[in-house]
C-alpha cells in the first residue's frame, strides 16, 4: 500500500483507538483535546512520511508520536496536567512520568468503554450515534449527515449538545452496570452497524467499497462477543449479518475497481469461511426470545449467499422483508422487498408496489423501476436509468448505470 493510500487507511483504523485511550486518560469532558492530539499525530505523518519514507511499523510509529504529543501537552499545560494527575489514582511525581497505555488490551477496552459512555441515556439516540461515529470512527460531518439523511448543521448541533451533556453529567469512560449495558447496547450496535454499512456501500466519490471500515466494525463486534455481558442474541445476529455481507466483498469489484452487481458476481470469489462463521453466529442468535432487526437482516443476507435463483430463496427473502418492515420501516428495505417480490411473484405485481413508494430522490428507486420494466414496457427503461444517472453520487455508480443505458 502506497503512502497516499496508507495514511487514510490508518486514520480509519487507528484514529478512534488513539482518541479512545487518550479520552479515557483525560476524561470524557476533554474528548476534544484527545481528538486534537490524534489528528495532530496523523498530520505529522502526512508531513513526515513523504520525505523520510514510511516507517517499518507505521501503526507503532503513530502510537509513539501520539504518546509523545500527549505527554508534551501535559507538560506545557500545567493547569490541565494537574487536573489530570488529580483524577488518576497513581502516585506520580509529574505529568511527564505518566504512562500512556497503548497496549492492544487497553485500546480494545477503551474503545468499548468509550462506546458505552457515548451511548449515555442523557442524550438522544441520534446524538449518541453521531458522536460515536465522529469520535471513535473518524467519520466526517458530511458522512454522518449522509447516514442520517440530514444536513451538516444538524449534525454539528447534535455533536456539540451531546458533548455538553456528557460534560454536565460527568460521565466516566467505564463499563456501566448490567442494567445500563442492556439499555445502551442497542445504540452501540447501531453505531457499529452504520460503520459497517459505510464500508460496504460508501457514497463517497473516491470509492464505493471501504473494506477497512467493514473490518473495523467486525473487530468491535467481536470485542462485544468476548464480553459475557454483551454476548447477546442481537450482537450475534449483527456479527452474522456482517460475516455474510463481508463474504462477498472481493466479488463486488472488478480489477478496475468498478462495481459488480450481485447477479454478475463470481461465486468462486465468495469467502466460504466467512459464510460458515455467519451460519455459526446466526445459530447463536436464534436463542433469544425476540426477533431482532439484525436477525432478520442476517437471514436475508444468508439467502444471498446461496447463488441458485430458486422460488424458495426469493419467497423466503420476501417474507423476511415483510417481518423486517413491521419491526422497523425504512425506504431502502421497502425498495429491496419490491425486488424480492418481483423474483418471487413476477414483475407486474412488483411494479405496482414499487410505484407506491415514490422515492423520487433515490437513484436505486429508478434503477429498480428500469429493471422491472424490462420486457414489460421497454420504453420506460431508458428514462428511468437516465433519472438514476442524474441522482447517483459516485463515479462507480455512474459507470454501472451508463453501461446499462448504452446496452
Amino acid at each position: 500500500m502506497t503512502e497516499p493510500e496508507l495514511i487514510p487507511h490508518l486514520f480509519r483504523t487507528e484514529y478512534g483507538r488513539i482518541t479512545a485511550v487518550l479520552s479515557k486518560l483525560f476524561g470524557l469532558d476533554n474528548v476534544d483535546i484527545a481528538g486534537d492530539i490524534a489528528s495532530e499525530t496523523f498530520l505529522t505523518a502526512v508531513e513526515t512520511w513523504p520525505y523520510k519514507g514510511i516507517p517499518a511499523n507505521p501503526t507503532a510509529w503513530l502510537y509513539t508520536v501520539a504518546k509523545n504529543k500527549a505527554k508534551n501537552y501535559l507538560k506545557h499545560h500545567k493547569v490541565f496536567s494537574e487536573k489530570i494527575e488529580s483524577q488518576i489514582k497513581h502516585n506520580l511525581a509529574s505529568a511527564e512520568e505518566m504512562e500512556i497505555d497503548l497496549s492492544e488490551k487497553n485500546i480494545s477496552d477503551s474503545q468499548l468503554q468509550m462506546l458505552f459512555a457515548v451511548c449515555h441515556p442523557s442524550i438522544s439516540p441520534e446524538s449518541q450515534i453521531s458522536l460515536a461515529l465522529r469520535i471513535l470512527c473518524g467519520f466526517g460531518i458530511d458522512e454522518i449527515a449522509d447516514a442520517f439523511l440530514t444536513n451538516k448543521e444538524t449534525i454539528n448541533k447534535r455533536i456539540f449538545r451531546a458533548k455538553e451533556k456528557l460534560r454536565n453529567e460527568k460521565v466516566e469512560i467505564v463499563f456501566p452496570g448490567n442494567h445500563e449495558i442492556e439499555n445502551r447496547l442497542e445504540n452501540v450496535l447501531r453505531t457499529i452497524y452504520l460503520l459497517f454499512s459505510e464500508g460496504y456501500y460508501s457514497e463517497r466519490e473516491d470509492t464505493i467499497i471501504r473494506k477497512e471500515l467493514c473490518l473495523e466494525a467486525m473487530k468491535l463486534i467481536y470485542l462485544l462477543l468476548e464480553n459475557e455481558q454483551t454476548d447477546q442474541p442481537s450482537t450475534n445476529a449483527l456479527m452474522a449479518l456482517m460475516c455474510f455481507h463481508a463474504s462477498r466483498l472481493d466479488a463486488r469489484r472488478d480489477e478496475n475497481g468498478e462495481m459488480i452487481l450481485y447477479e454478475d458476481q463470481d461465486v468462486s470469489l465468495w469467502n466460504t469461511e466467512l459464510i460458515e462463521k455467519g451460519n455459526f453466529y446466526l445459530q447463536k442468535a436464534s436463542g433469544g426470545n425476540s426477533t431482532p432487526k439484525y436477525y432478520l437482516e442476517a437471514g436475508i443476507a444468508y439467502w444471498h449467499t446461496i447463488k441458485e435463483d430458486s422460488k424458495e430463496k426469493w419467497e423466503s427473502i420476501l417474507q423476511l422483508y415483510n417481518y423486517l418492515l413491521q419491526i422497523e420501516y425504512s425506504p431502502i428495505a421497502a425498495l429491496n422487498r419490491t425486488f424480492a417480490l418481483s423474483k418471487a411473484r413476477g414483475k407486474k405485481e412488483a411494479i405496482e408496489e414499487a410505484e407506491k413508494l415514490k422515492l423520487d430522490q433515490n437513484h436505486f428507486y429508478f434503477i429498480l423501476l428500469a429493471e422491472l420494466y424490462k420486457e414489460i414496457d421497454n420504453e420506460k427503461v431508458k428514462p428511468n436509468l437516465e433519472k438514476a444517472l442524474a441522482l447517483s453520487k459516485t463515479e462507480a455508480e455512474r459507470k454501472v448505470i451508463q453501461k446499462k443505458i448504452d446496452s
